[in-house]
């Protein structure tokens, strides 16, 4: 799933529901959409989302603070603002940990 790239869609999502659930792909799609609207609501509207065996999406609030344009110096003020983040499960950790354990390090080592 996924292909070379490594990118899911909500495409590549709803084939492989197709696949092994057999439904039709009407139906298959209309499940993955409703589980991602599922997902996005609540975390509107609760702030967290917990998979089991997969990770949390959390919602986490920045508060205002001053940057600084790299270009030209001038001090800009950043407005607040919500960001999404992702907390893999301990079981997902492991498993990609073991995934990676032979692949060569990016860094050449």
């Amino acid at each position: 799933m996924g292909g070379k790239s490594g990118t899911v869609t909500r495409a590549t999502l709803a084939d492989a529901v197709y696949r092994e659930l057999g439904l039709s792909r009407t139906e298959s799609a209309a499940l993955v959409d409703a589980l991602i609207d599922e997902i996005r609501d609540s975390l509107v509207r609760e702030g967290s989302v917990k998979i089991a065996a997969f990770g949390s999406f959390v919602v986490r609030t920045s508060g205002p603070r001053v940057g600084r344009n790299p270009r030209t110096g001038e001090v800009v003020p950043i407005a607040p603002r919500r960001t999404l983040v992702f907390r893999p499960s301990r079981l997902l950790r492991e498993r990609l940990n073991r995934a990676t354990a032979g692949a060569p390090r990016d860094d050449g080592g």
